[in-house]
């Protein structure tokens, strides 16, 4: 005699999605702008491509926030991981000159915990209206054995447009001489922190609400802090065309990051005196072991994103950056070269 299987005692539970999205609705339904054409629960989102711009150019990117998932879960705090991944992609297509339309998220664990996906896509809705930027749709899935128990993970993707005119980088208009302005990271973003658990709490042996040693954070908030949007103070000076590139500096550092947004007879000139490293990152390269050449291509160091500006605008830039509560400085300068970075 056959025995008898349901789809939850195989381990899915459709009453929990149906929870998760109870939950979430309203969040969700927080970030409808005026371009919105459909209601959760479509098999898929509708937006109007009506757009202002003269040329519209349709930006799009999609990312994760990695490992910074397990500290989520060991610290208990969910909402600040969906700013995170919301963030990281509207910097991804702002480096280009891009307004962010749309999110899509895609959630997935070995169990759904309805609870937890609320705070998750709390955490997307408040960075998505902060941004004028609609949440659109996504997707829960529970899948036990694909993930280990208690694991959760999150991915998104972002459509956003930008006026032809204002598209960046404009590598023919790059030169000897142009200037890098640094922006601040608010930390590790979502990049490095396969390298922060294991320093935190397998060589350290940190409990996630120990102060963060060099600094007056718990290990919580430091691990935890919200990967920052540049939208805010950058997107005035794209469309004043103030700039020439930008760099969203995440996996990869400065030193693979820069470069993407470089002709190939030009490098990126770093003077590092110009900034002091958090000490977030002097405490993991010194416990971790971690060199200045492998730092610098794995961690952000305190730079979350890089302009290109021509010399004689330098100054009006910083005016508007400080004038937008945004303290911007001259990290280094375009020289020729063969497209790297160099320090000094």
């Amino acid at each position: 005699m056959s025995q008898k299987v349901s789809y939850a005692s195989s381990g899915v539970d459709i009453n929990r999605q149906d929870e998760a999205l109870r939950r979430i609705k309203p969040h969700v339904k927080a970030t409808k702008t005026p371009g919105v054409r459909s209601d959760i629960g479509l098999f898929g989102g509708l937006f109007d491509a009506r757009f202002p711009e003269t040329k519209p150019i349709l930006v799009s990117s999609m990312d994760g926030v990695g490992t910074k998932m397990k500290v989520a879960r060991r610290a208990g705090i969910w909402d600040t991981v969906g700013q995170d991944l919301v963030n990281h992609c509207i910097n991804d297509i702002l480096v280009q000159g891009a307004r962010p339309l749309f999110f899509l998220d895609y959630i997935a664990a070995q169990q759904l915990e309805p609870e937890v996906i609320e705070q998750i896509v709390k955490g997307m809705a408040t960075a998505c209206q902060a941004a004028g930027s609609a949440l659109i749709g996504g997707e829960l899935a529970e899948m036990p054995g694909v993930y280990a128990e208690g694991e959760v993970d999150v991915a998104g993707t972002i459509v956003g447009v930008v006026d032809e005119a204002d598209l960046l980088p404009r590598l023919d208009d790059m030169a000897d001489g142009d200037v890098l302005i640094g922006l601040a990271s608010t930390g590790l973003h979502t990049n490095g922190y396969s390298l922060a658990r294991k320093v935190c709490f397998e060589l350290e042996k940190l409990d996630v609400n120990d102060v963060l040693p060099g600094t007056t954070q718990t290990v919580a908030q430091a691990l935890l802090a919200i990967h920052r949007s540049y939208l805010a103070p950058v997107m005035p000076l794209v469309k004043a065309h103030k700039l020439v590139a930008m760099a969203h500096i995440t996996g990869g550092g400065l030193t693979d990051n820069i470069p993407r947004v470089l002709p190939r007879t030009l490098d990126a000139e770093i003077d590092t005196a110009t900034w002091q490293i958090p000490a977030l990152f002097t405490f993991l390269m010194e416990k971790g072991g971690l060199g200045i050449d492998d730092a610098r291509q794995a961690l952000n160091l305190g730079v979350g994103m890089v302009l290109v500006v021509k010399a004689e605008r330098v100054a009006e830039v910083l005016d508007e950056l400080h004038a937008a509560e945004e303290p911007g400085w001259v990290l280094g300068r375009l020289v020729q070269g063969t497209g790297v970075v160099r320090y000094r």
